[in-house]
């Protein structure tokens, strides 16, 4: 498997930071027809989404690189090299949508309308990323069989052959998870105007696929014995849940 795409006088462009890229940029065109199921200007979303997003990298590759610091040895360009991988998504959530809020703040946006607009957004860029990872040939789960790989297409089976042993496409089923979380979030946009809901769905559903997904792979963050990503999801299922009963609850209170 090849992870450079072509090279440019000599500099490798690698498939990882394109198909992040045309995420992205699949990501903004969304965005842009979810905008009037929200009543949010365009432009302020493009404002606020590109001062997220840089931020959000930087956070996505700080909270890496914290979990992985031993490894580094103190290898300052090593510690900002992503083009090999190692931006995990939670830090970046947490970085960029932490920095949503603040500008929300500022700009007297409400938070959670801009929210249901951009986590269909967030979660299709996802689902284009992991293919970043399958090409890096990292992000996958443990050993399989020849006879379990078989059922995948061929061009997955020979990503997934690494070093004369097979391993579980995790990537893949993250993608697909996630593909599936956005049309549901789709639906949802357009069919309920509850502020938040879409958002706390978004939280919820990709959090619920994560934790198992995560189960299955080799290359976790760990804290001590437990699988940081497991951690993170599973609060955000309870959030999720939090939020559909408060909203629950204060809808039967209204009646």
């Amino acid at each position: 498997m090849n992870s450079v795409a072509f090279s440019v006088f000599g500099f490798a462009i690698k498939w990882y930071g394109i198909l992040i890229s045309t995420g992205v940029l699949i990501g903004f065109i969304a965005a842009y027809f979810n905008c009037k199921w929200r009543d949010i200007d365009y432009d302020t979303i493009i404002d606020i989404a590109l001062v997220s997003l840089i931020v959000g990298i930087i956070g996505a590759r700080l909270y890496y690189v914290i979990f992985q610091f031993n490894t580094y040895n103190g290898n300052i360009l090593e510690m900002i090299n992503i083009r090999n991988g190692g931006l995990a998504i939670h830090g970046g959530l947490i970085f960029g949508m932490g920095t949503a809020f603040i500008m929300c703040r500022r700009k007297k946006v409400n938070f959670l309308k801009l929210m249901d607009v951009i986590v269909p957004s967030i979660i299709i860029a996802q689902a284009m990323g992991r293919w970043g990872n399958f090409f890096n040939q990292e992000a996958h789960g443990g050993p399989v069989s020849a006879k379990f790989i078989q059922h995948f297409p061929k061009f997955i089976q020979k990503g997934m052959f690494i070093d004369g042993t097979y391993y579980h496409p995790t990537f893949l089923y993250e993608s697909t998870w996630n593909l599936i979380t956005f049309i549901i979030l789709l639906v949802v946009l357009r069919k309920s105007k509850k502020n938040g809901l879409v958002f706390f769905l978004y939280v919820g559903l990709y959090s619920l696929g994560r934790f198992f997904i995560e189960g299955l792979r080799t290359d976790s963050l760990m804290l001590g014995p437990i699988r940081v990503a497991q951690l993170v999801s599973g609060l955000g299922v309870l959030a999720c849940i939090g939020f559909i009963i408060y909203s629950y609850r204060a809808k039967s209170s209204e009646k």
